[in-house]
């Protein structure tokens, strides 16, 4: 049983833990390659968002480029700026002496019309820019016609005729976000990214802002760091399904889970027709009730002990339970069960567990008992037989005996078949001297008779020429204790149990009620005045609730098992009056 249970628990528990460790190199594995992809993608489309972006940012190098040829003038401000507007573009400015002057489109941007260097939102980055001759970007920040932008401010110096520079201003562009890079962010979509770009807040904070982003958070990003002009950027992707490949982990861990379920429920299988087959062997020779061997399995080992040590004494013993049928018939089969693994139960307890015991079949068992002569096992037979055996009975506990007889080899018999015989012989012979004794083989005991002889006295009660009932001897207690089929037909009944329920068990509710007490007073009459015979004429109370008239003939006897007890004879007075007239002359009661 522990190894049935504890192999395929060891093989169910590591093919886990190796199913586990296969799928963990798997998940890691596949993290490997998702994270060396969304590297490679976050590079390629990271140069790309740069080179967006900076192209952007050359609108304002163009325009400042025609200012330093035109030398501070720019002759047609709208029609160059259209010329170079486009989809992401917002609007291009410009800011002479930091003030923005000039805007294109012109409609929806009058607000931006301010003096940056002095704007409290704008002025400190604007003078940094100024100060520093570089361009810087602020944003994203929200536009008015709707949507975000970055500003982009290009500071430009010109030389005067001393050829000393001075700060002009700027040249703005307003970039559309995310219209400037968004044949980047989506394409990162369509191959289903997650990405976020972030910059800094500006050459003066270091802190990163976002950009834009198409989710609210990120797990472990892959991220390419870019440079647009003096500034830092950074763009992180991850897959939307995650680092991991959760439908190839689900098909990998529950198809090798199936596998790992397979080959334990296979060797459990395996075990268990081990188990079987050992079951099946040990049915062939135990008997089903008592677990003893039964016979086949008992003569096969008896054979075998003989023959491996044929010098050796053995004593067999076969014994069966008197009056076996009568226990079946007054408590039913169930109780004649319980009574029979009750002795099985005694033999075990009783007997070394050397010693090799079996049950022949209905209430006969065997017994063999090694390196013991006759003399030396009498002692030890004859108490076992000896002893009452018991059973219980709705919470009572009822005695039974048994009767046993034994042969010793090879002082009797040569051989296992012959010994047996001889048990049986002497069996034979203590039943035919009253039962509930224990006898030894002799010479001249004949055998194969006592299994006839059994028969009769099994069959005897049911093929009796007249209707018969045993009940307790007690004017208290009047329990019914058998009735045969002549009786039960007599009186109407089914079978016992019918008897049983219908009178209580009782033998007075078998009389008519206005008869009881004068039947009953005149049996014990005739007991106590000292005979062992009663006749009572009185009125039979049959199932169906009728009378028929019975002669009852009693004899009280002494049971050892139930104490005083009546076993009564019942005879139709009708059909006695109507065969024997001429020499009845009955009167009705």
């Amino acid at each position: 049983m522990k190894k049935k249970t504890t192999v395929p628990l060891i093989v169910f528990l590591v093919g886990i833990c190796l199913l586990s460790l296969f799928t963990y190199n798997t998940n890691v594995q596949i993290q490997k390659d998702r994270r060396t992809i969304a590297k490679l993608n976050a590079v390629t489309y990271g140069q790309r968002i740069e080179n967006d972006i900076e192209n952007g940012i050359e609108i304002t190098d163009t325009l400042k480029q025609v200012l330093i040829n035109g030398n501070g003038q720019i002759i047609n401000f709208s029609k160059i700026a259209e010329n170079l507007m486009s989809y992401s573009i917002q609007s291009v400015q410009l800011a002479p002496n930091g003030v923005v002057t000039d805007i294109y489109p012109e409609d929806g941007n009058e607000a931006g019309k301010i003096d940056l260097l002095k704007d409290s939102k704008r002025g400190e980055i604007s003078n940094y820019s100024k100060d520093h001759d570089i361009t810087i970007i602020q944003g994203p920040i929200k536009l008015k016609q709707g949507g975000s932008g970055l500003v982009v401010r290009n500071p430009i110096y010109l030389e005067d005729e001393n050829g000393q520079e001075y700060f002009w201003g700027f040249t703005i562009v307003i970039l559309r976000v995310p219209e400037i890079f968004e044949d980047s962010t989506n394409a990162l979509s369509k191959f289903k990214y997650y990405y976020r770009l972030s910059r800094e807040a500006s050459v003066l904070d270091k802190k990163y802002v976002e950009v834009d982003a198409n989710c609210d958070k990120m797990i472990r990003p892959a991220t390419y760091n870019l440079t647009v002009g003096k500034e830092k950027w950074k763009l992180e992707i991850m897959p939307r399904a995650g680092w991991s490949n959760s439908k190839t982990l689900y098909f990998i861990f529950f198809g090798g889970l199936s596998l790992v379920l397979l080959l334990t429920e296979i060797i459990r299988v395996l075990f268990l027709l081990d188990e079987r087959r050992v079951e099946l062997k040990e049915l062939a020779h135990k008997d089903g009730l008592t677990k003893l061997y039964n016979q086949y399995g008992f003569d096969e080992l008896a054979e075998k002990m003989i023959k491996k040590d044929p010098e050796a004494y053995y004593v067999a013993a076969l014994l069966d339970v008197d009056d076996f049928k009568l226990i079946n018939d007054m408590y039913g089969h169930a109780y004649g069960d319980k009574a029979l693994i009750s002795l099985a139960e005694n033999m075990q307890n009783f007997f070394p567990s050397s010693a090799l015991l079996g049950r022949n079949g209905g209430d006969e068992f065997c017994i063999l008992l090694s390196n013991r002569t006759d003399e030396e096992a009498k002692e030890a037979l004859i108490q076992f037989t000896k002893t009452p055996k018991t059973f219980t009975y709705k919470d009572q506990i009822h005695l039974f005996y048994i009767s046993l007889g034994y042969a010793q080899y090879p002082m009797d018999a040569s051989n296992r078949s012959q010994l047996m015989r001889c048990a049986d012989a002497a069996l034979y012979e203590v039943k035919l001297h009253g039962k509930n004794g224990c006898m030894a083989y002799q010479e001249g005991f004949q055998s194969g008779i006592r299994k006839q002889l059994g028969f009769v006295l099994n069959d005897v009660s049911e093929n009796l020429p007249g209707a018969f009932m045993i009940y307790r001897a007690d004017k208290e207690d009047d329990e019914i204790f058998y009735a045969n089929k002549e009786f039960l037909d007599m009186s109407g009944y089914e079978n016992l149990d019918e008897l049983f329920k219908n009178t209580n068990k009782s033998f007075r509710n078998l009389i008519r009620e206005d008869q009881q007490k004068a039947v009953e007073e005149n049996i014990w009459n005739q007991i106590e005045s000292g005979s062992k015979n009663d006749y009572i004429h009185y009125q039979l109370r049959k199932q169906d609730g009728t009378y028929i008239p019975v002669l009852d003939q009693g004899r009280i006897v002494e049971s050892v098992r139930f104490g005083k007890v009546f076993y009564v004879l019942f005879m139709d007075w009708q059909a006695m009056q109507s065969h024997y007239s001429e020499k009845f002359n009955a009167k009705d009661v």
